[in-house]
This record gives structure tokens, sequence and C-alpha cells, in this order.
């Protein structure tokens, strides 16, 4: 077993006691150390004086509002923060996601669920150092990132210029939810941020090039109403 040194450090935010109490005993015995803050100027001091490795984030908290707190730690924090929240509409899950979150779990929820969101954010926060090296590699898939250059199955394949940008932030956020807001901003400038149907038209045609069937894809795949994730693993 890993000394408390050597384990990864968790920081929750969350208000409610039981939950809090709950959480502890799922986290500690998965191997976690945690960190407990009940309100968002708690957590903003916490997660400052001691930056952890995975945030967990209520937006229902006393003093701040959750989405201000997610700001907050945006500003400087590179670490994957989960919302964990009572609030299911779909409009809170694009703001979350927006400002910065990594992934989005809705109360209720069992531990089991919500470990394994924290091993696929502490899998990504890896993968996306590795993402930012020349060359992004997985499977039969190849980015040349230098040379803009992508192959499937070591075959060059020619992909437009607002192509590539598509492939290119989903590889550099891979396992990450990007809301339509942000891949149509960082490609097509704030001004187009609304017009999804440009992404879904570019989206089929990088299908189309990069995987086996456009129509079951293996890395681009569809978070409904929200965006897409380059799948991970």
């Amino acid at each position: 077993m890993p000394a408390d040194s050597d384990k990864q450090r968790i920081l929750l935010i969350e208000d409610d006691k039981a939950i809090r109490d709950y959480l502890f005993s799922s986290l500690t015995s998965a191997g976690y150390r945690l960190t407990e803050a009940n309100s968002g100027q708690q957590a903003l001091e916490s997660a400052e004086r001691n930056p952890p490795d995975l945030v967990i984030l209520d937006l229902g908290l006393p003093d701040i509002d959750g989405q201000d707190v997610l700001r907050k730690l945006r500003e400087w924090l590179k670490a994957p923060i989960i919302i964990l929240s009572a609030r299911n509409q779909e409009a809170q899950k694009v703001t979350a996601l927006d400002h910065g979150a990594d992934d989005y779990l809705t109360k209720p929820f069992t531990p089991g669920e919500l470990l394994a969101r924290i091993r696929v954010a502490l899998r990504h926060r890896e993968t996306a150092a590795e993402a930012e090296s020349p060359i992004f590699e997985v499977d039969r898939l190849k980015v040349d990132r230098a040379a803009r250059r992508v192959f499937v199955r070591d075959k060059e394949v020619h992909l437009t210029p607002i192509e590539y940008g598509l492939l290119n932030i989903l590889i550099r956020n891979a396992g990450k939810v990007s809301t339509h807001r942000q891949l149509l901003t960082e490609v097509w400038g704030a001004e187009q941020a609304q017009e999804t149907h440009y992404l879904r038209v570019f989206m089929a045609g990088l299908r189309r090039k990069i995987e086996d069937d456009s129509a079951q894809p293996r890395y681009l795949l569809t978070e409904q109403g929200i965006g897409y994730r380059f799948a991970a693993e």
C-alpha cells in the first residue's frame, strides 16, 4: 500500500456533511487522500495552499455559487474537476463544461460510478500531457502535429484545415468533453459560437476519413446536446 505522501489527493467541496462522510469512506478505501471543504471560500483557500490532484465540486454551496468557484479554480488549477450536483439541467452541465469542468455527475449517484469517473479524469490528465507531444498515436490512428499530417493504418489521409483543427482540439483534450461552443469558438471564432450545424457537417466528414464505421465511431464520440469527445482508451 502506498504511503500517504504518494497517494493522489482529492479536494471534496461539499456542504452536506452526510455526503462528505459517505464519500470519505469510499474514496479513502480506494486509496485516495481526501481534503474536505464545506464552502466555496474554504475550498479556494485550501486549493491555493495545497493544490489537489483532482477536485470534486458541488454547485450548491452556501457562500459562493459553484460555477463561480469553478471559474476561479480554472484560472490557475490544471487538475481535473468533476462536478457533483443535484442540478441536472442540460444548460447547467454545458455551462460547467464551458467553464472548464472535466465531467459532470448528477445526484443521486453511486460511489462506484464516481470512482470510475475519477479514474477516467486522472487518466485523461496523463493522456493530455502525452497529446502535447509532436506525435499523437492511438491504435491505428497517428497524428504528426508538427507536420500537421494524419495517418490511418500508416496511410496518409487528407484533412481540410477545419477538419484538422477540430481533430487537434479533440486529441488535445482526449477523454474530456469539448463543448459545441468551445469547438466553434476555437475553429471559427466567437461570432460563430452558436452555429452548431457547422460542427455536424465537418464532424461527419472527419469521421468518414478516420473511422472504420462513421455511424459507430471508435474515436470521435458524441455527447448528446453538449459536444464531442475523443475516446481516451
